[in-house]
């Protein structure tokens, strides 16, 4: 007897989003507890609060008891963690079960209330990993898109309140390629830029921001009876255009130049 195939590939996509959403539940659960423990810590901290020392030594005591029995997760440097996640999202209804305790201990590091909105705003709705979120954060995604747009509109854009009406509130300015593995101080061909871009095209994509897809490189296109080749054609659904990437190499320094 015959059987469709496309059963078993069903069956193990079931399981795979299963297994997913129960990580996914059990790490909230988890992300919940450690916001519970902090706004404890804190509530006990306001009583003794006649006392200056009184919060490092409770932060001690309660390593001392708790580490032995749960673990190094309670360890003085933990603890005082999750006392600062409770300090820094003091309403538990803003904690997101699209983002993991990992994500939420890298945006204890971000300085201000708008950036952390940011950061999470776009980290749910690409779908970040703990490592993208992290390469962001550190190569200042926020400030860079602030350079060219005001703070309401990259806030608004990122939380899908509003389309971007133009597309520099969407591409970076400037881009970071560390990920290319291109040493800064040597020469490099333009051919040579190209192949790597092409070689770590995911990260790329990632850093020239949402909606963006690939289409071409060395693409042959016709403007007024002139034939030219153009390094890397994108397609960017957001913005419904075509934006096409040309490479120069000026003085041992490498550019982007981008035309949409």
């Amino acid at each position: 007897m015959l059987v469709n195939q496309s059963i078993i590939t069903d069956i193990k996509a079931i399981i795979a989003q299963s297994k997913d959403k129960a990580i996914r539940a059990v790490d909230h659960q988890r992300t919940l507890m450690y916001w519970h423990i902090g706004k404890r810590i804190f509530e006990e901290e306001q009583e003794g609060k006649e006392r200056a020392d009184y919060g490092t030594f409770l932060i001690k005591y309660l390593s001392e008891q708790l580490q032995p029995e749960f673990g190094s997760g309670f360890s003085t440097r933990q603890i005082n963690l999750y006392r600062q996640f409770y300090r820094t999202f003091e309403n538990v209804h803003t904690l997101y079960a699209q983002l993991s305790w990992s994500q939420y201990k890298l945006l204890l590091s971000v300085d201000s209330q708008d950036k952390r909105e940011f950061y999470i705003a776009e980290t749910i709705k690409n779908n970040w990993t703990v490592r993208q979120l992290e390469r962001q954060i550190y190569s200042s995604l926020y400030e860079r898109i602030l350079l060219s747009n005001d703070k309401e509109s990259v806030l608004a854009v990122a939380k899908n309140e509003k389309l971007p009406s133009d597309a520099k509130e969407i591409i970076k300015d400037p881009m970071y390629l560390e990920f290319l593995g291109l040493k800064r101080e040597a020469s490099y061909y333009e051919r040579d830029l190209e192949s790597a871009i092409i070689t770590h095209l995911q990260e790329f994509l990632l850093e020239l921001g949402n909606g963006f897809s690939f289409i071409a490189r060395q693409k042959r296109i016709h403007i007024e009876g002139d034939e030219f080749f153009v390094d890397l054609v994108f397609y960017n659904r957001i913005l419904q255009c075509f934006v096409i990437i040309e490479i120069k190499t000026v003085n041992r320094q490498q550019k982007v130049d981008t035309l949409l």
